[in-house]
């Protein structure tokens, strides 16, 4: 186990995020982001990804593209994601620092279909 260890690279470190659009949209869009996360967070990207679309975001040009905002987002404190773990299932939220953690929704158990019922 010892040799295993030391076996292995480490993680290769991820250099900083550099938005490519002007300074004035990257305030617009993270303003936008932040006060959509504030509002109706905790929020999966999928769920950020609709609210974006129905605030009409000037400049956000895909989903990827506010995947790289979001990251940029987290790596200045903005932001940040926690993992809500029940059972087997995970879900990666998004929220402000701000937020109290008493008031993430938890999944409803016996609600998926994946799951077996045994006789």
């Amino acid at each position: 186990m010892f040799l295993r260890y030391f076996s292995t690279k480490p993680k290769p470190k991820m250099k900083p995020i550099e938005l490519n659009t002007p300074p004035e949209q990257n305030q617009t869009i993270t303003r936008v982001i932040f006060d959509i996360v504030k509002e109706h967070g905790p929020l999966t990207i999928a769920d950020t990804w609709e609210r974006v679309k129905e605030a009409g975001v000037r400049g956000l040009t895909s989903k990827s593209h506010m995947k790289i905002v979001l990251r940029w987002m987290r790596e200045r404190q903005k932001l940040r994601l926690f993992c809500n773990h029940v059972g087997p299932h995970k879900q990666f939220l998004y929220t402000t620092w701000f937020t109290k953690s008493n008031n993430i929704k938890q999944p409803k158990p016996g609600n998926d279909s994946s799951q077996r019922k045994l006789p």
